[in-house]
């Protein structure tokens, strides 16, 4: 099939399937772990059982921000006081010593990425100071030909800020935009003028940094079609690599700060699913390539040439051209994908540094895959990604009869296949274009986990 296939609407057959359920960026998703009782020998076990040949994906996470967006859902410590980083940051280059001490080898780090929060929150001489820790430990690429990426908050961001991140080896940088008109950004506590982001980037593309991500969400306080439309005009003038188009979901008796956002303020569902609709038009129009659920890049974008290949992988940090590597994360609420492993770290700062420091890890929550999930999660991988399952190239991968062995799944299938979201046939399965939005809800037949109700553990599909 072509991956640049048109996307179908149908507004009856979205509201029907628009249930909550996972973002898959991983199976079992996050749910599904389970407190931990020894953190040092679980994780022990699992860096033993590493397939040392395999490279690295390093996350960083940086949980501290200087300003409160309502909107957030991400774990965060709002402080005006950057002080209070130094300490945590002392107990993270700790982690990082005691994790790179576990490697037997040191392996080749292909792919960085700094997350939070806000990573640009801690000082220059933090930022360097903690990027050296990482290429004393571990083996990161010399050549600038690894992805090291850092999300960036362009309200305190300086050219000269910028211009150490590039020299310090970062080459992608991911900017936080979300909307662009005043009213919406005054209502989600988020002013951030046009010409700070456009200024940004363009002193970007001079400093050398070969791809530019911009994070967009829909269905924030205010928002209509038009003003949504005009928000996307402006950032497709500037052009960016690739652009994350989110769904807002509110869920105010989870996060504390989506409390200042009156459910009164918000975009109707007709009006959401318009904007939803008109921005794939827009930017389906514009070259940009629907790579799955919310993100999109141009053709020449390593995305976008890694899913022609059917080499596009998913994990914890969103569609990735790394699937060869083990993700190891560090710092507070970190999630690891070791071998057949989920380790994630304490979501608690004070238990998180408390723990690093006494027990030599943070480990709070775990899950080892058995065969059935690997056989799954393969499955629901290939299918997020290449909206496609050859039988036979799968059988190849997992060793079991794909057919014989999701028979129940298949045959759940039929009324989908009925409607025109999916193609059933000897050799396969096929997501139609009236499929490709509701991808989520179509890998959720294969989810050995789904109870229902799902409403209170995951955002709703649109």
């Amino acid at each position: 099939m072509s991956h640049s296939a048109a996307i179908q609407w149908d507004t009856d057959l979205i509201r029907r399937y628009d249930q909550a359920g996972p973002r898959y960026t991983s199976y079992p998703t996050a749910v599904s772990f389970a407190p931990v009782a020894t953190p040092a020998e679980t994780l022990d076990q699992a860096l033993a059982e590493r397939d040392q040949r395999k490279p690295l994906s390093l996350y960083l996470h940086i949980p501290f921000c200087a300003h409160v967006c309502y909107y957030c859902g991400c774990n965060k410590v709002v402080t005006a006081d950057r002080a209070r980083a130094k300490p945590y940051l002392e107990v993270l280059h700790r982690e990082i010593e005691l994790r790179a001490a576990q490697l037997p080898e040191r392996p080749v780090v292909e792919q960085l990425h700094w997350g939070g929060g806000t990573p640009t929150f801690i000082s220059m001489e933090e930022t360097a100071a903690l990027m050296a820790k990482l290429r004393e430990q571990f083996n990161l690429l010399q050549d600038d030909s690894g992805d090291y990426s850092i999300e960036i908050d362009p309200r305190e961001m300086s050219i000269e800020r910028l211009t150490q991140l590039r020299e310090l080896g970062f080459n992608r940088i991911s900017l936080g935009v979300q909307d662009l008109d005043p009213k919406v950004q005054r209502a989600v506590n988020r002013v951030q003028p046009l010409e700070m982001t456009t200024g940004l980037i363009e002193a970007a593309r001079e400093l050398g940094f070969r791809s530019i991500n911009i994070d967009l969400i829909y269905g924030l306080p205010h928002q209509t079609e038009a003003s949504f439309r005009a928000t996307l005009d402006t950032v497709l003038k500037i052009r960016p690599d690739r652009l994350s188009v989110f769904n807002y979901a509110h869920l105010p008796e989870r996060f504390k700060p989506q409390r200042r956002i009156s459910a009164e303020d918000l975009p109707d569902t007709p009006t959401k699913l318009a904007i939803h609709h008109n921005s794939i038009d827009q930017l389906t129009q514009a070259g940009y390539r629907n790579i799955g659920m919310d993100h999109f890049a141009l053709p020449e974008d390593s995305l976008s040439l890694a899913q022609q290949a059917g080499e596009l992988h998913r994990n914890f940090q969103g569609y990735t051209t790394h699937g060869n590597c083990d993700l190891l994360g560090l710092g507070v609420s970190s999630i690891s994908q070791i071998g057949d492993y989920y380790l994630q770290n304490s979501p608690d700062l004070p238990t998180y540094n408390s723990m690093v420091m006494n027990q030599g890890s943070a480990l709070a929550k775990s899950y080892k895959m058995s065969a059935d999930d690997q056989v799954r999660r393969t499955l629901i991988n290939r299918l997020i990604c290449d909206f496609e399952i050859n039988y036979e190239e799968l059988c190849a991968q997992t060793g079991v009869d794909v057919p014989d062995y999701f028979s129940a799944e298949l045959e759940q299938l039929a009324l989908m296949q009925a409607e025109g979201l999916v193609k059933l046939d000897a050799a396969g399965l096929e997501v139609l274009p009236l499929g490709r939005l509701l991808i989520r809800r179509i890998c959720m037949t294969f989810d050995a986990y789904i109870n229902q109700p799902t409403e209170r553990r995951y955002s709703r599909i649109i």
